[in-house]
């Protein structure tokens, strides 16, 4: 079995969201100055629960993917030590700014290529937009199932077998392979690599593509071709007023009220 494991690194998100400044002429999040990129929470975790297929079935190969500039090693090398066997680097001036859409569409570009493919992992929603849409549009593209938001993941016989969060409990769902899954937290804590695997990762290969390398050009991810417009990118102000409704009895109170939700024209 072949899996691929889509990876995102992000700003630290152990940072207080107030530390972080919005330019909205932009449109982008700016950090403080001197916040590191980490791997994505819910993304490393999605990196366990192939490993725990692979834990079962010690043929299996784990390809770990993740789109951005050259630092973006870092967070590959560090899913190749928990034990992925390949990584793959998508790195293109053009995969900059893109929309859910476009990414999903490098992604599944990129899956398409690297061939028998069985299964494709991915965080339930990357923690700094935290849309969790990338799972989903990269099936839709492949014309694959998706089984999403996992708390755990099993393969049995050419099946997935997913058990999902929802609201108020769980369902267990399956599907047939080829097929994407998204994993959630619950799965539990991703593995700390060993001092041996951190070495070997030296060892382990990490392929870069580039658009070109994918057939894909600005006619596909220019700002032409998003499917999603950012209309405005904010920090939404609240404001909040209370009033003490005057009275000698609560039954005063409560016609004083009544005038005030009217006058409002609430009521």
């Amino acid at each position: 079995m072949h899996i691929v494991v889509c990876v995102k690194q992000v700003p630290d998100w152990d940072i207080p969201p107030s530390s972080f400044k919005i330019d909205e002429s932009l449109k982008q999040v700016v950090p403080p100055p001197g916040v590191v990129d980490v791997p994505s929470q819910f993304d490393m975790i999605g990196v366990e629960a192939a490993m725990l297929l692979k834990d079962e079935a010690p043929d299996t190969k784990v390809t770990i993917m993740s789109m951005g500039p050259e630092a973006v090693q870092d967070t590959i090398k560090k899913s190749l030590a928990m034990g992925g066997d390949e990584g793959l680097l998508l790195n293109d001036t053009l995969f900059e700014d893109l929309d859910w859409y476009q990414l999903a569409l490098v992604l599944s570009t990129a899956i398409k290529k690297l061939e028998s493919v069985d299964l494709v992992i991915c965080g339930r929603q990357a923690v700094d937009w935290d849309m969790g849409v990338a799972g989903s549009g990269i099936a839709e593209l492949l014309g694959w199932p998706a089984l999403t938001i996992g708390k755990s993941i099993k393969v049995n016989d050419g099946t997935l077998v997913l058990e999902r969060v929802l609201m108020d409990g769980f369902e267990t769902v399956e599907a047939q392979l080829p097929a994407v899954a998204t994993i959630s937290n619950e799965l539990g804590e991703p593995r700390y690599p060993k001092l041996q695997q951190i070495m070997q990762v030296k060892k382990k290969q990490v392929t870069v593509w580039s658009a070109a390398d994918l057939g894909l050009d600005d006619s596909q991810l220019g700002a032409d071709a998003r499917k999603m417009t950012l209309e405005r990118l904010y920090v939404p102000v609240t404001a909040v007023e209370c009033e003490f409704m005057e009275g000698d009895t609560p039954e005063e109170k409560a016609q004083n009220l009544a005038k005030k939700l009217a006058e409002a024209k609430l009521i």
